[in-house]
């Protein structure tokens, strides 16, 4: 694929294609580590973790209340309550240590371990205290008020299965159920490439601009489980990108920013063909026609589009993939919300389009999603402070005012 500048785009691939075949290039990174639970947030687990032992591993009371045997309370009634001796609250006694013996009472509280003896809890405001004796005035049955071992989980319960990707949640039970360690699969290890001549990192001046494009993916890659490495910006000279690409070899993939298209200055796919074989050069997508990627020596390098919002889009559509399947991740679906257009959103027909709205309630009780710009992929502003996109399919000529959409959050946190 040589002389890609001169003769443009050799086919244009569809999204769903181009996927299809990145997911064929990426291999699963087979590195493994045991972290300790405070490192595991986010990482995709190595292997199943089943519970320890039964959370609660003990009888213990659901209520605050006293522990008593609940054949010490049957016909006990407003009227007629049945009085018992209250035992421990004097003592210095571990409630789990304590015994109820017939005819006695002892003061527990959520959560208690049910003292020996006792089979049942009368909540505290079924019962008045006076003088060392307690007066029930609620008959319990056997078990009332009384969380049973493994009520919550039970001892070598499957917790969860190979793929997970911890969240606090979870985190929280597994300390619970006695697991202190887990085994992960390593996060995918992506450099990241900002290249063009144009490219600087101080104050502008005429014909450069702000280097942020490596910047928003290596932060997005670290949202999405990878572990960045932000590069300085590169130029636009051949052996320099060559040199680039080659040093981050060692990396489970590489991304670039920037020279993907067909002009004069756009020669990374040209260098990666070179240094290994292009893929895909050219999707059916917008913003973000000039999106590809190649594989270099058994590495994935995905080509962002230089203008800003056709790299988000990219990146969003083809690198967050890309880590998710290398580092073991589900890849799960973006939220959506229901809105009402509040005009016309054209769309070209043959290429999926990702529309930036706002989205606002209506004077009823649905949305309203507002377009903020259908085109104009240099435009950052008109993705940063959008609520969301529309996708747009190939085979759909836009959308009419008035019509009900599906807003994508695509900057979700998953």
């Amino acid at each position: 694929m040589s002389d890609l500048h001169e003769h443009g785009f050799k086919e244009v691939t569809r999204v769903a294609a181009a996927r299809e075949r990145l997911r064929e290039a990426v291999t699963p990174v087979d590195r493994t580590d045991t972290v300790p639970l405070s490192a595991a947030e986010g990482r995709a687990l190595a292997e199943p973790v089943d519970a320890r032992h039964a959370v609660p591993d003990y009888h213990r009371a659901a209520m605050d209340g006293f522990a008593v045997r609940a054949a010490d309370t049957f016909g006990a009634s407003d009227r007629a309550p049945e009085v018992l001796r209250e035992v421990g609250e004097d003592e210095d006694t571990d409630p789990a240590e304590a015994s109820v013996r017939p005819g006695e009472a002892t003061r527990v509280h959520t959560g208690s371990a049910l003292p020996e003896g006792a089979d049942a809890v009368v909540m505290v405001e079924h019962v008045d205290r006076f003088a060392g004796e307690v007066e029930v005035f609620d008959a319990v049955a056997e078990g009332e008020n009384v969380a049973p071992p493994g009520e919550d989980v039970e001892a070598g319960q499957r917790l969860y299965e190979p793929g997970h990707q911890v969240r606090p949640s979870d985190m929280g039970l597994l300390k619970s159920c006695g697991v202190r360690r887990v085994q992960v699969h390593d996060r995918p290890t992506v450099g990241v490439i900002p290249t063009g001549e144009e490219v600087v990192e101080r104050d502008p001046g005429p014909g450069e601009v702000v280097e942020t494009n490596g910047l928003t993916v290596s932060r997005y890659v670290e949202r999405w489980g990878g572990a960045a490495t932000y590069r300085n910006t590169v130029t636009d000279d051949p052996e320099a990108l060559r040199a680039a690409v080659e040093r981050d070899l060692t990396k489970d993939l590489i991304v670039t920013t920037g020279g993907s298209s067909v002009g004069e200055r756009d020669l990374i796919p040209e260098v990666v063909d070179r240094l290994g074989e292009v893929l895909v050069h050219g999707v059916a997508l917008k913003p973000g026609h000039p999106f590809g990627f190649g594989v270099v020596r058994d590495t994935p390098v995905l080509m962002l589009p230089g203008y800003p919002v056709a790299c988000i889009v990219n990146a969003v559509q083809f690198l967050r993939p890309a880590i998710k399947w290398a580092g073991h991740m589900p890849l799960r679906e973006h939220p959506t919300r229901e809105a009402t257009l509040t005009r016309k959103l054209p769309s070209e027909p043959g290429v999926q389009t990702f529309a930036r709205v706002t989205v606002e309630e209506s004077g009823g009780d649905g949305l309203e999603a507002t377009p903020t710009r259908a085109s104009g992929s240099g435009v950052l502003s008109s993705v940063a402070l959008a609520d969301g996109w529309v996708v747009v399919p190939e085979e759909t000529e836009g959308y009419a005012e008035g019509s009900e959409i599906s807003v994508e959050d695509w900057e979700y946190y998953a």
